[in-house]
């Protein structure tokens, strides 16, 4: 976007008048714009989404707003000023730039030549005295650093919740608010969540699918109060998941795409180009490409990756794989495509970038940010069935509590069984749990894992996308049998965070249903405890709160507390710290450890 001055000092201070009282225009704007008188009638606007920062670099940082035009056949001119000081009176850096309906109206500026680890503030005006909110944000450190917080969040479905998560994110002491995908959801209004549980509506009222769809969705969602203050008080570092375009998205089609939908490389090029325009992204000349790192001096590579869109392969689907006339997998044939190096998750490019960022670098922790779980996930067949049972039928809008049940029950039995009888069949044939994951990718995993454990790299993987909290230890996979190696020690962990408004297993599986709390409690910490037994290096497993997680990396550990919020069906809430882990650096040291929650 390039910077014009067309619209005179004069005309500005005019139009400040005209306004007068509604607003007051901090004297630093005034300046942002050109001497010469203004030939144009320009459209008159307000700002009604709020600002945003993101992308901090140790000497730049991208700064957003849009115009809420009342003539979108216009152009809009918008100054932009940034100060040291929340009063605006230490300016460092100015301009104005246009934007019209080209680009929805969105402003995005790189502001350039900041100084490392320093708060800025900024703010932008417009014509009849419009101004925004003052927005705060930060660059990256840069040298020898002590600390950093992250706070990590993801899948925020506005129809089914508040976004208190949000609100609680927006004052914490966060340095940088990664966000791991799923801003907005598509669907059309009472299809996720269903009429019964929908809290608020979505905008369009139908499933996303065009460009003005996916823009109004995006516009919707940024009028939530609780993500407006979020953004404007926090730099946020994001990538998209699955549901910026359609439900398990791949880069050949999706789950939620059907063929009387259109062309699914025109959706998603439309998803891709209002992504760009409402997020507080970096955007490069290749708009598919949004993978990059982030360096917090000498202590954290932060490496954010696209495992959805970009060049992941169609995910592998165990019906394709049963036996005739059985209920029974072909386990060779399955094997063959989940070891299969042609399929890829990443992407030869991307693949290469995230092994050169985060390998290449010196700092303490390597950090990758992504959606899907690394983590692996394998449960017993006879559960893994069960629970294929339960999903065809909530598919079908059958009743399924009596399978819920019976899940219920065998889970407890196969936790008793993990006691008594650790090496029995019943839980040694395993197999992953959900192959839309790292689990289905076999190969792009192990690559990374065994290059972490080769180079003696701290590897904390951080992911979002299931509406789940879990924490695991990270091993690699032995080249020739796939058989997880533990002998060598782990080669780090991973922190994964529950949804900001999405459900959880308790739909799933059944025990969010119960009315009586206590029980409801009862039965989900038991699903709980029967899961982390059952799954090997799973270390931690929240089933069904919404929240966030707040990690903090520094040079002699990295910690996350998971924060959760007690509803998302009003605005009043309360929030806590449910449970915080840590793990120290070094060979020998990269395994989770509990840490006691203050009383």
């Amino acid at each position: 976007m390039s910077n014009r001055a067309d619209l005179s000092r004069r005309s500005f201070l005019k139009s400040v008048a005209a306004g007068a009282g509604a607003v007051s225009v901090p004297a630093a704007l005034t300046g942002c714009f050109g001497d010469d008188d203004d030939k144009r009638d320009l459209t008159v606007f307000v700002f009604g989404h709020g600002v945003a920062s993101g992308d901090p670099l140790a000497d730049a940082v991208i700064i957003w707003t849009r115009v809420t035009p009342s003539d979108t056949g216009a152009e809009a001119q918008v100054g932009w000023v940034v100060a040291t000081d929340e009063a605006m009176s230490n300016v460092v850096a100015s301009g104005s730039v246009y934007t019209d309906s080209k680009r929805d109206f969105t402003v995005k500026v790189d502001v350039t030549g900041l100084n490392a680890d320093t708060v800025y503030y900024y703010q932008f005006a417009g014509k009849d005295g419009a101004v925004t909110p003052v927005g705060q944000t930060r660059t990256l450190p840069v040298g020898s650093v002590d600390s950093v917080k992250l706070a990590v969040c993801s899948c925020a479905n506005l129809p089914a919740g508040y976004f208190n998560v949000y609100n609680e994110i927006a004052n914490s002491d966060a340095d940088v608010v990664l966000h791991l995908g799923d801003y907005i959801y598509e669907y059309g209004a009472n299809e996720y969540p269903p009429a019964a549980a929908q809290v608020r509506e979505p905008d369009p009222l139908v499933e996303t699918l065009t460009l003005t769809h996916y823009r109004a969705r995006y516009a919707k969602y940024r009028t939530d109060t609780a993500l407006q203050l979020a953004h404007q008080k926090k730099p946020f570092i994001c990538v998209w998941d699955d549901h910026e375009l359609a439900n398990d998205t791949w880069k050949g089609g999706a789950e939620n795409h059907g063929e009387d939908e259109g062309s699914f490389e025109e959706r998603r090029a439309a998803a891709i180009q209002a992504y760009h325009e409402w997020l507080p992204i970096r955007s490069g000349a290749d708009k598919a490409k949004i993978w990059r790192a982030f360096e917090f001096g000498n202590l954290v590579n932060l490496t954010m990756l696209d495992t959805r869109m970009y060049a992941r392969d169609k995910p592998l689907d165990y019906k394709n794989y049963l036996v005739p006339g059985t209920t029974d997998i072909d386990a060779a044939a399955f094997r063959a495509d989940l070891e299969n190096r042609n399929r890829g998750l990443l992407g030869a490019e991307q693949q290469t970038f995230a092994i050169g960022s985060m390998f290449n670098s010196t700092a303490t922790w390597q950090v990758l940010g992504q959606q899907v779980l690394m983590g692996r996930i394998f449960i017993p067949i006879e559960l893994l069935t069960k629970l294929g049972e339960i999903e065809e039928k909530i598919k079908a809008g059958e009743d399924a509590s009596v399978t819920q049940a019976a899940v219920a029950g065998l889970l407890v039995e196969l936790a008793n069984l993990k006691d008594s009888d650790p090496t029995s069949t019943r839980l040694t044939e395993a197999a992953p749990y959900n192959l839309d994951a790292w689990d289905g990718y076999f190969p792009a995993r192990e690559e990374i894992l065994q290059r972490a454990q080769m180079l003696n790299k701290n590897l904390v993987v951080l992911a979002g996308d299931t509406h789940n909290a879990w924490a695991s230890d990270l091993y690699p996979a032995d080249a020739n049998t796939g058989e997880t190696v533990r002998s060598n020690g782990s080669v780090g962990v991973e922190f994964a965070t529950s949804s900001v408004t999405s459900p959880g297993f308790e739909t799933y599986v059944g025990f969010g249903a119960i009315p009586d709390p206590v029980t409801r409690a009862e039965q989900q910490a038991g699903f709980e405890l029967a899961v982390t037994k059952l799954v090997d290096d799973l270390k931690y497993l929240n089933s069904a709160q919404r929240g966030y997680m707040l990690v903090e990396f520094t040079p002699e550990k990295s910690s996350c507390e998971w924060v959760y919020v007690d509803t998302i069906t009003s605005e009043t809430y309360n929030a806590s710290v449910r449970k915080k882990m840590e793990v120290k650096p070094g060979y020998g040291n990269r395994t989770l450890t509990d840490v006691p929650l203050a009383p």
